[in-house]
């Protein structure tokens, strides 16, 4: 599958962290970071991290490393790991992890249609309401099936209205600082307690665009989208080019609304060009699905589609549940789904406060966190994706919170619903299957990445070559160069290389070493989570 478009954050952004900086978190090319250099094992390991620490890029930026034994909590290796850095996606650790604690593993949404009227014949009085919890793995074959069985129970017409019910959540879309001109794209949809996924691994509010070329050269492309619906509006402003020319078709939704328009060229010879795009207002998307398949299945429903909440007197005709939480940390965590964690975050707010909001579902987050051996008061949490550069965390704390997670009942399933450096499967590599291949650590590294702008991170565990699992964390800020990935992959390399009692093995200089990843750029060349881009992992 190919994801959506991506635009680059905002220079800003990596101008405002800058300003966080303190002097004693600058890096000097050629500098040593660390204070004092152990004796033996942990010394050449000591050694090895440094040498990677003073790569010419992370001149004038911060880096952030602690390592850890996972057993004991022993700290191998701390280089400022008390400073505050922009995490990115390794925020969804903490997110995840307080989803687990407080709606639990085998927590489930569940999307209901009820009645609010009694049924004479085939005649339904009253309004039918269509009430979400914010299940974000709502395909359209799921909305069909429920317009099937709104049918199957006998009903065929509706006097009243067709009632959208998303009152489970706030009305807040958006989190704290989220950069608006990434709204259009697949990474960032509109967060809302009735949503559709437009595919199999749940990039919830958004659907696919298809682009095929047109019978010869010159012709317009072929555009579509999936599902078919009238409620966006589709420019189709792309040409057939000759054969051979490739595949260079854009789409873009502009801002607030529901228009799209693609763009560019695309080869005779070339295949089906798939790109997710967001939806405005993804309550109206998915009533407008429901009102279409409603009417497919012989269901007319006299009344308009407004928007309203279930009354408690409503007689359920059909609910649809969820996969548990436990199966939706796959993609979640693996793919490094931003919705996913919007989502549970304001569904802990529903369950703890009776309010899905952020305001009241962050606290869960930092209290698991504190629950877990963090010091909350060290770390500021905005949202639940890392999608704002307003989240800061400190690289201690994040190993912190990865050894006390340890000793919870569901771990397993938690530290299995981790990227795995090198392993091809995208749902089992995630955002690692191309990294760290054909090395000790491949297979080895359990780890959440994270990409902004100007932040890079990673954080998890690896198991050393004495059989030691240990815990660390890597971040980056304020770097100008692409993210640098490759740096993070020597590091815990070297971590799966390190014993003891031999330390690490001798290798060549971090600069000379050939990167282990290939960074992903969105198409104005900026760094982000390659599961967020075209080309994917």
């Amino acid at each position: 599958m190919r994801f959506g478009n991506v635009r680059p954050w905002r220079a800003a952004s990596s101008l405002a962290l800058a300003a966080l900086v303190g002097a004693a978190g600058v890096i000097s090319s050629g500098a040593t970071p660390s204070a004092a250099t152990p004796s033996g094992g942990v010394g050449s390991l000591t050694q090895a991290i440094d040498q990677v620490l003073a790569d010419a890029r992370l001149q004038g930026s911060q880096a952030d490393v602690v390592v850890r034994s996972a057993t004991t909590g022993e700290t191998l290796y701390n280089h400022l790991g008390t400073n505050r850095l922009v995490p990115a996606s390794n925020d969804k650790a903490y997110s995840s992890l307080a989803a687990m604690q407080v709606l639990g593993p085998d927590y489930r949404f569940s999307t209901t249609v009820a009645a609010g009227g009694a049924q004479t014949g085939s005649a339904l009085g009253g309004d039918l309401f269509l009430r979400g919890t914010g299940d974000p793995t709502l395909q359209p074959a799921d909305y069909d099936a429920l317009a099937a069985a709104v049918a199957a129970a006998g009903v065929k017409v509706v006097s009243g209205r067709l009632v959208a019910d998303d009152t489970f959540f706030d009305h807040r879309q958006y989190g704290d600082n989220w950069a608006w001109d990434n709204n259009p794209f697949s990474f960032q949809p509109e967060i809302s307690a009735l949503t559709v996924a437009a595919d199999a691994v749940f990039d919830v509010g958004s659907l696919t665009v298809e682009t095929r070329p047109g019978a010869a050269a010159g012709q317009p492309a072929v555009v579509r989208t999936v599902p078919a619906t009238d409620f966006v509006h589709v420019t189709d402003q792309a040409t057939t080019a000759a054969a051979g020319s490739g595949d260079n078709i854009s789409v873009e939704r502009r801002n607030g609304v529901n228009d799209i328009v693609v763009t560019g060229t695309i080869a005779t010879d070339a295949g089906v060009d798939s790109t997710l795009s967001t939806v405005s207002d993804p309550t109206g998307y998915a009533a407008a699905l429901f009102r279409d398949d409603l009417q497919r299945h012989g269901v007319r429903v006299a009344g308009p589609t407004v928007r309203g909440a279930t009354p408690a007197g409503a007689r359920a005709i059909t609910t649809r549940q969820s996969i548990p939480l436990s199966q939706l940390l796959i993609p979640f965590l693996k793919l490094s789904n931003n919705a996913h964690a919007e989502i549970l975050v304001k569904a802990m707010g529903a369950k703890v406060q009776g309010v899905g909001s952020w305001d009241a579902g962050l606290p869960s987050v930092t209290g698991v966190a504190s629950q877990l051996g963090v010091d909350a008061g060290t770390v500021q949490i905005v949202d639940g994706s890392g999608l704002s550069n307003l989240d800061f965390i400190p690289a201690l704390q994040t190993t912190n919170l990865l050894i006390g997670a340890q000793k919870e009942p569901w771990f397993q399933t938690w530290f299995n619903a981790l990227p795995v450096a090198g392993q091809s499967d995208p749902l089992v590599g995630g955002t690692l299957r191309s990294r760290m291949t054909g090395t000790p650590a491949a297979g080895n590294v359990h780890a959440k990445t994270g990409t902004l702008t100007g932040a890079s991170a990673l954080s998890g565990y690896v198991t050393d070559a004495d059989g030691e699992r240990l815990v660390f964390s890597i971040m980056e800020n304020n770097y100008l160069s692409g993210a640098p990935k490759d740096l993070e992959d020597a590091i815990a390399i070297d971590l799966a290389e390190f014993s003891r009692t031999s330390g690490v093995p001798a290798s060549p200089a971090a600069t000379a070493r050939p990167a282990t990843t290939r960074p992903a750029l969105d198409p104005h060349g900026h760094a982000v989570e390659c599961s967020w881009t075209r080309s994917g992992c």
